[in-house]
């Protein structure tokens, strides 16, 4: 049995869900609150700075921050 002598706690990760969105500056991952977000979607985002449009390619659901 292996016993941690520091005292501390592990570190509780966050979930989110994160949005891969084509952009005509390119391809974005964003984390998204959005529950009806669906792949197909065209939805505004900020790159660099702007605000541009962008069609969503893939939805991941539950994803650690970890990761």
């Amino acid at each position: 049995m292996i016993h941690s002598l520091s005292g501390g706690v592990a570190k509780e990760y966050n979930i989110y869900d994160y949005a891969k969105v084509e952009t005509k500056l390119g391809v974005f991952f964003f984390i998204s609150d959005i529950s009806s977000l669906k792949v197909g979607d065209v939805v505004e985002v900020c790159v660099k700075n702007q605000t541009v449009e962008g069609k969503v390619l893939r939805i991941d659901k539950n994803v650690s921050e970890k990761n």
